[in-house]
């Protein structure tokens, strides 16, 4: 006689191992000492990313995200909050230590934002305005014919 034992209970069926997502696990977190702060700053929001020198996201934030809503969120304070709370995220999981930042946008969050990656205790390398600028528009359309 064979031995096969049926499972009559109401547990999940076991799998072998290496099958499953739970068997795999993650990776666990990575160890970044220096990253990029990307800031953008709009009229109406202020959004937050940190991501490593290979551009992979490690935190991010924005106002909205914070609880600011309507006009609340284009203000200088709620971009500081977003800014300290995507930044401490990235100190304490990834141990982030220095950081270049990229402004984009012309809204008020911008200076706050950056005030606040100094007092969060993390270094700042370099700043860098990457917000696109106007150069004169499309060709315009050509003279109409009679």
């Amino acid at each position: 006689m064979s031995e096969e034992v049926k499972n009559t209970s109401t547990e999940a069926p076991v799998v072998e191992a290496g099958t499953t997502k739970a068997a795999k696990g993650k990776k666990g977190k990575r160890i970044v000492q220096s990253g990029q702060v990307h800031i953008q700053a709009t009229f109406n929001n202020t959004i937050i990313s940190v991501s490593d020198k290979k551009g992979e996201v490690l935190s991010s934030s924005s106002a909205g995200a914070n609880g600011f809503r309507g006009s609340k969120k284009g203000t200088a304070y709620a971009a500081q909050i977003a800014a300290e709370k995507a930044l401490e995220i990235a100190k304490k999981d990834h141990g982030l230590s220095s950081v270049d930042v990229y402004v984009k946008g012309i809204g008020l969050g911008r200076d706050s934002a950056i005030r606040a990656i100094s007092s969060v205790g993390i270094r700042i390398d370099s700043i860098t305005d990457i917000t696109p600028i106007a150069h004169g528009g499309v060709r315009p359309k050509g003279e109409r014919k009679p």
